[in-house]
């Protein structure tokens, strides 16, 4: 499981340095294919393949006509791509998904239990900012017991 929030940074020809507590997770349970997509341009989504497949036998289940699926394979394909890991622990962050989320220098990898999460550090500390926790948060983790 991915978990935590591990800054590292995306170089200038647009390669992820993976973090060491997310590399050693990599290694030990998946292999150096991945896909990397979005499902709205602005986080990058790193799955490793084996799980990506996973959610693609899913959707195999729906019909071709189900408007969700739909929806949802015309943005993951269109910001998505299959990449492999280089020898030095890197991944090449698609070019388009790149620009769109503005992931470049420094940026946030979070753990997502079973993807990887990468964001433009600056942006989501913003985000953080105006999206307070709410009395309604408090009150919902409340009710689950956190």
């Amino acid at each position: 499981m991915f978990r935590g929030n591990h800054p590292t940074r995306v170089d200038e020809k647009g390669r992820l340095k993976v973090p060491a507590e997310f590399k050693r997770v990599l290694d030990e349970k998946y292999g150096q294919q991945f896909y990397i997509t979005s499902f709205d341009g602005k986080v990058a989504q790193v799955y490793p393949f084996e799980e990506w497949e996973r959610i693609e036998q899913k959707l195999a289940g729906l019909s071709t006509f189900n408007p969700t699926k739909k929806k949802f394979l015309d943005r993951t394909n269109y910001w998505g791509q299959q990449v492999e890991m280089d020898g030095q622990g890197r991944l090449l962050i698609p070019q388009l998904l790149r620009e769109s989320a503005d992931v470049k220098g420094e940026v946030l990898v979070f753990g997502n239990l079973t993807y990887l999460e990468v964001r433009n550090a600056e942006l989501f500390r913003k985000h953080l900012e105006d999206n307070p926790i709410t009395p309604e948060d408090e009150k919902t983790l409340a009710d689950l017991g956190i």
